[in-house]
């Protein structure tokens, strides 16, 4: 549903937020290491949210990546899926389709618009602290220990 790029995006925000939370600052190698991402790609990744607002980088030797906790509290996921896929996941064809509107719909675009405004609606309804609580408090998880 979301691209690789997203998908690392919304877990490298939920870690910088959940140490955040408990007053830490991270690391790229950290951060990377702790969402499975090459380093380069979790860079550039952290580059577009910066410059977008969503995390604050700290430069130096005690730099890294942070977000202040009234940040975490009103950053909403669509945020992050802005900054990193733009809106295209609003507008695209279920099929992939260059050309699919109501006009000249594909197969599964009413099916597909109702699964959209879902989509939209949980995206800008879900906050980052909610979801960095469900980690701290471990009801959820942002990768598997593999036994």
């Amino acid at each position: 549903m979301f691209s690789k790029a997203c998908e690392y995006g919304i877990k490298a925000a939920l870690y910088i937020a959940t140490q955040s939370l408990q007053g830490a600052r991270v690391n790229l190698k950290e951060i990377a290491r702790e969402i499975n991402s090459p380093e380069a790609f979790t860079a550039k990744i952290l580059q577009q949210m910066a410059r977008n607002g969503i995390v604050d980088s700290v430069k130096g030797p005690y730099g890294g990546f942070q977000i202040t906790s009234e940040r975490i509290s009103v950053i909403k996921l669509s945020e992050i899926v802005s900054a990193i896929d733009g809106d295209a996941i609003y507008r695209g064809c279920a099929l992939g389709l260059e050309q699919c509107n109501a006009e000249k719909p594909c197969p599964l675009h009413d099916k597909f618009v109702s699964i959209r405004t879902e989509l939209r609606r949980m995206l800008e309804g879900t906050t980052l602290y909610e979801l960095a609580n469900g980690l701290e408090i471990g009801l959820t998880f942002l990768k598997r220990n593999e036994a």
